[in-house]
């Protein structure tokens, strides 16, 4: 067996479970990893300027690809700067691995203040993860990485952290060569439970699907049920592309709003039904539900009428396989759906300027591009009328919802899929909380376009003061930066767009230019339209 440092072994544990690329900031507890890493031809180092962004770039890779996002930091402080971007990938079902360090290992636990110790940094790690571990051994290094990726990639994908002391990283011992890691099987499906579900859907004259991050890769299946009963298709955030939008059957939130008071069957897919119980927060008389999820605490958090526990794509197609005898050649309803899109884009135009600007992003990003939104007014409306062709081309910050996330994500996202147009979007405020990164994106080449839409204020914030509190204004105006000037400060291309038409002409440019490029466009204070009424629309009269 060879003799391998722990640092070693994690890197090639790294190697055999596909990794390619690595996050980060070196620092002097990971010395030894980081140059492990630095010997091994095949991970590529994308080093950044706050631990921040790793983490959120890490998550982009992860979630525009599927595979696992790795980014390694130092203990305490540097783990918990990163913190953020844990808690995305925990709510956003991404396969994220932190890899961070300790104290000397002599030392854990005794409260000296050693440099960036935590009064129980794994039990921190735990908190923010699926699971968390310690390697106290390079004996101990291959197995607890076959476990980290084991756990990312199994059941219901979300983050996992691993630590090791400071001096254990450049600790060896002979130890077996890693190899891949493999998943745990998927719940069985229950075939008893399958003929009831079917049943349940059969009868049921007017069924809506919803879908979440849970069936990225159960598109067909989805579609195939979908066109069996002729029933819409809709989701919210995570589950957008899944099913095209151009589908017939595919319904963007607000047009499956409209056909919400006539749906008797809410059929769940890997979904925690966000859109139905805690956005619309109103449901049709006698409605039925029905859940499929491969994680089955989520029949617990909201219990279904029936649930069934189970691998969406393998679930979906035995509903399928199971609904043949029991549903005949249902009439098309294409039309009838048409009629209430065409009705719910008609109303979103009363979202200005958000809805305007967006279209002219559709209309210019290639259809196989990718889509990273920012809670912003324009991200808040992009999720009820941007069109998604394919999973994982809209990222999304699931039910975080923080500021910071986009830019650093796309940088993920770009370096996952160099060969795709990436675009940002982002308020001023958020865009402000990784401005630094613009560096990375220059040392590295990480060509993607960023629009930052400047309403110099906290805009949710702001409204909400000045309806709800009395029009009293604290900490929502801001004071910003030239963005243009700015990006050039960094090597960046910068531009500005004052119109729609403006923003087609800049957009087409800075994708033709193959290079990271800020796009700033100036909104007027005050001046966006509240997105909201068609978030929270109140119930049928």
């Amino acid at each position: 067996m060879p003799k391998m440092t722990t640092g070693e072994i994690i890197t090639q544990s790294l190697v055999a479970n596909g990794v390619d690329t690595v996050f980060g900031i070196p620092g002097a507890h990971m010395y030894d990893l980081v140059d492990a890493m630095a010997r091994e031809s095949r991970i590529r180092f994308i080093h950044t300027r706050h631990e921040q962004g790793a983490g959120y770039m890490a998550y982009g890779y992860a979630k525009a690809t599927g595979r696992t996002g790795v980014y390694t930091v130092v203990p305490g402080p540097g783990f918990l700067n990163s913190g953020a971007a844990i808690c995305t990938a925990y709510g956003a079902n991404a396969p994220v691995l932190c890899l961070t360090g300790n104290i000397m290992s002599h030392l854990i636990g005794q409260g000296r203040g050693q440099l960036h110790e935590l009064p129980d940094h794994l039990g921190t790690m735990r908190g923010l993860t699926k699971w968390a571990e310690r390697i106290n051994h390079p004996t101990e290094a291959g197995e607890i990485m076959r476990q980290a990726f084991s756990q990312m990639h199994s059941g219901r994908p979300r983050p996992v952290a691993i630590e090791a002391p400071w001096d254990v990283f450049g600790m060896a011992s002979e130890v077996p060569t890693p190899e891949a890691a493999t998943s745990l099987p998927a719940p069985q499906i229950d075939a008893e439970l399958i003929e009831k579900a079917a049943t349940m859907i059969a009868a049921a004259k007017n069924p809506m699907i919803m879908i979440g991050s849970g069936a990225v890769d159960a598109g067909d299946e989805v579609l195939a049920l979908a066109k069996l009963l002729q029933a819409p298709v809709t989701a919210h955030r995570n589950g957008k592309g899944i099913v095209s939008d151009d589908e017939d059957l595919a319904m963007m939130a607000h047009a499956a709003w409209r056909f919400w008071p006539q749906c008797d069957l809410l059929i769940g897919v890997g979904s925690r039904l966000e859109l139905q119980y805690f956005r619309w927060r109103w449901l049709p008389p006698g409605l039925k539900v029905l859940r499929l999820d491969i994680d089955p605490t989520e029949m617990v958090r909201l219990k279904p009428d029936l649930g069934l526990v189970a691998d969406a794509k393998a679930g979906v197609a035995a509903l399928v396989d199971a609904l043949q005898d029991k549903v005949g050649q249902r009439p098309s309803r294409v039309g009838e759906y048409r009629q209430l899109k065409a009705e719910a884009a008609e109303a979103l135009r009363s979202v200005q300027p958000q809805e305007e600007y967006l279209r002219v992003i559709r209309k210019v990003l290639p259809r196989d591009g990718f889509f990273v939104e920012e809670v912003s007014q324009v991200g808040f409306t992009a999720r009820m009328c941007f069109p998604v062709y394919a999973p994982r081309q809209y990222v999304t910050c699931g039910y975080q919802d923080n500021l910071g996330f986009g830019f650093n994500t796309s940088l993920g996202v770009k370096v996952a899929h160099p060969d795709k147009a990436v675009v940002s979007i982002s308020g001023d405020g958020g865009f402000l909380f990784g401005v630094q990164e613009l560096a990375t994106a220059r040392q590295f080449g990480i060509n993607v376009v960023s629009i930052v839409f400047n309403n110099n204020a906290y805009g949710n914030v702001r409204r909400d003061q000045q309806q709800v509190y009395g029009n009293r204004l604290i900490g929502s105006d801001l004071v910003n930066p030239d963005f243009v000037a700015l990006a050039q400060s960094f090597g960046v291309l910068g531009m500005r767009a004052t119109t729609p038409s403006e923003l087609e002409v800049a957009l087409t440019k800075a994708l033709a230019a193959d290079a990271p490029v800020v796009i700033e466009v100036p909104v007027p204070t005050g001046s966006d339209t509240s997105p909201w009424p068609f978030y929270h629309p109140a119930a049928p009269a």
